[in-house]
Order: C-alpha cells, then structure tokens, then sequence
C-alpha cells in the first residue's frame, strides 16, 4: 500500500534510527498534521520471550491514570443481583439466557465481555464467536469475577487488557494525540512498568527488546529503554 500523504510528512520528523526519550517521543506525536479524528496513540513491545512456550506467555491488565480516551462497549453475562449491580454500574448489555443466544448467533458489537464464575460453564462455549475477537473472558484478565461492578468501573476508567501475539510482541493503546504530553508519558510509564512486573519467570536474557510509540496515523517512534526500569 502506498503510504499517505499525511503520513509520509509525519515519517519525515522521524530518524528511523534515532532512540528518543518518552517525553520528546510524545512531543513528536503532539507535532503530527491534524487529521479529522482524534487519533488514538499505541504502544508496541517486541519481548525476548518463547512465545511457544505456555509458561511464558505475557498478558495482564492495568488501568492507565488518565484512562484510554476511548468509549468502551462492555457486555456482562451475570444472573439476578449481580446482574443488576452489573447494570447499576453503567455495563451496556447485561443478561444471561439472551445474550448467549445472541452472542452464540455472532453478534459481537462490544469491547470488552465480564462474566461472573458460575456463568463461565455457558459462557465458555461461545469461545468459537469470543476467542477469535480476544473477547473471551478469563481470571488472569480480570473478566471473570465475583465482583462485577468493581470491575466495569475499573473498564470504563480505563483499565487496558494487554496480551503478547505468537510473535512475541504485545499492543496496547495509550490514550488519544488530544491528551496533554504529562497524561499521554503518565500512561505509557504505567503501561511499560505493567509489562515489566508481567515477565515470566523462566524468561532469560532480554526481556524488554523493543519499545515503540506511535499515533494511528503516524510512524512508529523507538524509545530508549535505559529510561524505563522496574
């Protein structure tokens, strides 16, 4: 594909082999053309991690200081009172009985799926419309809990899932171009230090790769790792 023009102006600000710290990576991104939406800005990790082996998968959640600037979606699979806290706490699609039917059908108009533990048994049957969107609810991603309305604040204050691919690399978004340059560092640093606390334990040698920052209409900016530790 050939690239845009806006892009090819905003590639140009970039040396491609230039190290930049967060705070002038994040200036850089400020500096970018306007486009008619307010771009969101992601975070790309390249981990020196088996990604066949089980054990060291890397996901996790955390939720960002400043949220992620985006409107999130969110279905709950609950019964009675915890079906109505789910509601209660602002959740757009909250039941059991009627959103299996719907969801096993293949609507999948929504973010983010919570569910409590005694649905999973019928929830976890849906994994061939959920698993293929990364929907699919799990303890280790926080999504299947007893508390219910705790966790769809937590979402819609910005809570991000991060999850590493088969090649060992994980994406997340950071907030939007629009957020000042403190909100947008803040929560970069909150979302490399989370990734950093999530090293497998029979990781070895270089966990931490490579870092790059980039808006969804813009290059991707390398960031010096020196800058982020545990």
């Amino acid at each position: 594909m050939k690239a845009s023009k806006r892009f090819s102006e905003n590639s140009k600000k970039v040396d491609p082999d230039k190290i930049f710290k967060l705070k002038e990576a994040v200036e850089l991104i400020k500096q970018e053309g306007p486009v008619k939406f307010d771009a969101s800005v992601d975070i790309a990790f390249s981990l020196g991690v088996d990604a066949k082996q089980s054990e060291q998968m890397v996901r996790g959640t955390v939720s960002l200081p400043h949220g992620t600037g985006k409107t999130v979606k969110i279905v709950v699979f609950a019964k009675e009172a915890d079906a109505k806290a789910a509601t209660e706490a602002g959740a757009d699609f909250v039941g059991f009985e009627d959103l299996l039917d719907k969801v096993g059908k293949g609507w999948v108009d929504f973010d983010v799926v919570i569910a409590t533990p005694e649905t999973m048994r019928e929830v976890g049957k849906l994994g061939k419309v959920l698993g293929p969107k990364g929907l699919m609810p799990s303890p280790k991603a926080g999504t299947v809990t007893k508390d219910v309305a705790k966790t769809v604040k937590d979402v819609q204050a910005g809570r991000v899932e991060f999850k590493m691919d088969k090649a060992a690399n994980v994406h997340a978004q950071a907030g939007k171009v629009s957020f000042s340059a403190d909100q947008l560092s803040d929560n970069i640093n909150t979302l490399v230090q989370a990734v950093l606390r999530a090293k497998p334990i029979s990781s070895k040698g270089q966990y931490l790769k490579n870092l790059s920052v980039s808006s969804s209409m813009g290059p991707g900016i390398k960031l010096d790792l020196k800058e982020f530790s545990l």
